[in-house]
């Protein structure tokens, strides 16, 4: 049994836009597709993206977008219903697992989600972002507390706008103004690398995937040509805005390879498909909280993923094999998420445990930093440095919580001696 995805858009004729062409490639090695970005007499340059001229295309190959109506995407039903019942029943687990705790613990695990999934999201495309800058960016912009609070720069700022944008306001109709925006604060300069490009509007020149040595490349993909963007974009976000019957997450399945497959941007594509795709994710749950990673676990299946993207971009529009992959990364994502939810019950177990003992500002903040980031042995001259305190009352707030049992001594002994959690704070 076959679905056939038709929301009743009209199609309109292609809209022209001035034409330019950009040259870029993105070669391959064992590990898949990595980047490499080359100029026009061929130098290397580091940069993502290699676009090449048109005629290089492959002519025999007709890419998904060239079909009549190829929005029109099909299904089997009853492959696709198994899986997306299993994925369905693990986020309803999940949100009430996550419902079950506190707000302060709540607000923990969608700070660590959110953080993880915008570092991981720019490690796909090659980029690193300092994690405790992003994390301080999430914490102030929710009001959430963040052990080490630090400043984050202008880039990171940005790009956490972008996603709290797209999951916390999960329910606000996308626009074109509202993806321009987006790509606004992935390029903020104007530039990708060395390379100036069109910010905040859509492409004008063509656009092509490729890999290979140079002189015999292989193209995996030609997007639409610049003529067709505006036209395409704005089907998408019609359906994007449009009620249907579809089942949510299989809307944000659809909407990553519909985006993708379109590519209107000169860069970032990649990272603002990710971000329709959590917001996307968010509006299948009704909720911005986000207590696991899409982008972590793409990041760790790319290989897999750069391979059914092409199988189904170079399709006749059948794209079952696209949303099974899409959902079984999901559910490999709901599934790795139970470490982080493990680690926050630890420290709702702790908390709650010894919520009638009262503790002091310094004792509270290194007792949580020992469950979020702290490396090493905690020592008393450690203690003294991170609570900008002297050795004395150090010793003294360690040998309170010893008293109170909310910290152990290690069994080394004399200048040694170093304190831990206590075996309470270990899952059963």
């Amino acid at each position: 049994m076959y679905f056939s995805l038709s929301q009743g858009l009209r199609r309109t004729d292609s809209c022209g836009v001035g034409e330019k062409t950009l040259r870029a490639a993105l070669f391959s090695s064992k590990n898949g597709l990595i980047p490499r970005k080359y100029s026009a007499n061929r130098r290397f340059i580091p940069r993502k993206y290699v676009f090449l001229h048109r005629q290089q295309q492959c002519e025999e190959m007709k890419y998904l977008h060239e079909h009549d109506n190829w929005w029109e995407f099909r299904y089997d039903t009853e492959r696709i219903l198994s899986v997306l019942g299993c994925v369905r029943a693990k986020q309803g687990m999940l949100l009430g697992r996550m419902m079950s705790l506190g707000f302060d613990f709540q607000g923990e695990t969608l700070l660590s989600a959110l953080s993880v999934e915008l570092t991981s999201s720019s490690e796909i495309e090659g980029e690193s972002l300092d994690l405790a800058q992003v994390r301080s960016s999430i914490a102030r912009r929710l009001g959430l507390p963040a052990a080490g609070m630090v400043g984050s720069s202008r880039y990171i700022e940005g790009v956490v706008e972008m996603l709290l944008d797209a999951t916390q306001r999960y329910d606000h109709q996308l626009t074109s103004e509202r993806l321009s925006g987006w790509h606004n604060v992935l390029f903020p300069s104007g530039m990708s690398g060395l390379y100036q490009i069109e910010v905040a509007r859509y492409r004008s020149g063509d656009m092509q995937v490729v890999s290979g040595p140079m002189g015999r490349e292989r193209v995996h993909y030609q997007a639409p040509s610049p003529e067709r963007v505006p036209c395409e974009m704005s089907r998408f976000i019609d359906w994007v805005n449009t009620e249907s019957s579809v089942d949510p997450v299989l809307r944000a399945a659809i909407a990553h390879l519909w985006f993708i497959t379109i590519h209107p941007f000169d860069d970032g594509n990649g990272r603002i498909a990710r971000a329709l795709t959590d917001m996307m994710l968010a509006r299948s749950e009704q909720s911005g909280q986000r207590f696991y990673s899409m982008s972590a676990e793409i990041k760790q299946q790319r290989v897999a993923y750069y391979d059914v993207l092409e199988r189904t971009q170079r399709g006749d529009g059948d794209i079952t094999e696209w949303l099974v992959w899409f959902l079984q990364c999901l559910d490999s994502a709901l599934d790795n998420t139970t470490s982080t939810l493990s680690h926050v019950m630890q420290k709702a177990r702790y908390w709650e445990h010894f919520a009638d003992v009262s503790v002091n500002e310094r004792q509270r903040k290194l007792l949580n930093m020992l469950f979020d980031d702290f490396f090493g042995k905690l020592t008393s001259s450690k203690w003294a440095k991170i609570a900008k305190c002297s050795s004395d009352t150090a010793l003294n707030d360690i040998n309170d919580l010893l008293s109170k049992g909310m910290l152990v001594k290690s069994a080394e002994g004399g200048r040694s001696t170093s304190y831990s959690l206590p075996p309470l704070t270990t899952p059963s």
